[in-house]
C-alpha cells in the first residue's frame, strides 16, 4: 500500500481534492426538468436520501453550469438512478442537456421529462435550496418513485464500474 497523505484543500492543490472524494464510490443519476428550451438532463453523483418523513432526495448542481437556472427555477424535476447498462445515458447527458434523441422518455403532466427504464425514478416538487459554495444543495420533496430490479451503475475514481458481491 502506498504512503498516506494528508493535505488541507486549497485552490492550488483542487484537483488533488477532486480525487479524493472519487474514491467515494456513488450511484449515478441523470436528473431532468423541463427548460424554456426543451427537456434537460443532467448527469450527477451528488444525488441522497435526507428524510422518509416527509420523503426529501437532494442534490447538488454547480453554480457555473450552463444549466444551473433551469435546475433552481422552482419547476418539478426527476432523479433517475441508472443501470449498470444505461452508462451511454449517463455519458451523454455529461456532455449534452438535451440528449434525448433516440431515449424511451415521455413528458409528466407537469411538463417533467421522465426516462423510462431507470433502476429507480424519483419525481420531486423542489423543497428547499441551500448555499453549499460553488454548488447548491438542492431539497426535493418526492411526489411519487417508480422502481424495477437490476444492478446499478457506480462510479469511483473518475470510471464507471458494477456492484459485485463477495
Amino acid at each position: 500500500m502506498g504512503q498516506m497523505e494528508t493535505f488541507a484543500p486549497t485552490k492550488d492543490n483542487s484537483r488533488k481534492l477532486r480525487d479524493a472524494l472519487g474514491r467515494f464510490a456513488t450511484g449515478v443519476t441523470v436528473v431532468t426538468v423541463a427548460s424554456p428550451d426543451g427537456p434537460m438532463g443532467f448527469t450527477a453523483n451528488s444525488f441522497a436520501s435526507v428524510s422518509l418523513d416527509p420523503p426529501l432526495v437532494m442534490w447538488c448542481p454547480a453554480k457555473s453550469s450552463n444549466r444551473f437556472e433551469a435546475y433552481t427555477s422552482g419547476k418539478p424535476f426527476a432523479i433517475h438512478v441508472l443501470s449498470a447498462a444505461q452508462e451511454e445515458i449517463g455519458n451523454a447527458f455529461a456532455k449534452e442537456p438535451h440528449a434525448f434523441d433516440g431515449l424511451d422518455w415521455e413528458a409528466h403532466p407537469d411538463g417533467t421529462p421522465l426516462l423510462k427504464a431507470p433502476l429507480a425514478r424519483f419525481h420531486c416538487a423542489e423543497h428547499a435550496i441551500y448555499d453549499g459554495g460553488d454548488h447548491v444543495i438542492t431539497v426535493g420533496r418526492v411526489l411519487s418513485v417508480t422502481t424495477q430490479p437490476g444492478e446499478p451503475l457506480l462510479f469511483a475514481s473518475g470510471t464507471y464500474g458494477r456492484f459485485t458481491q463477495g
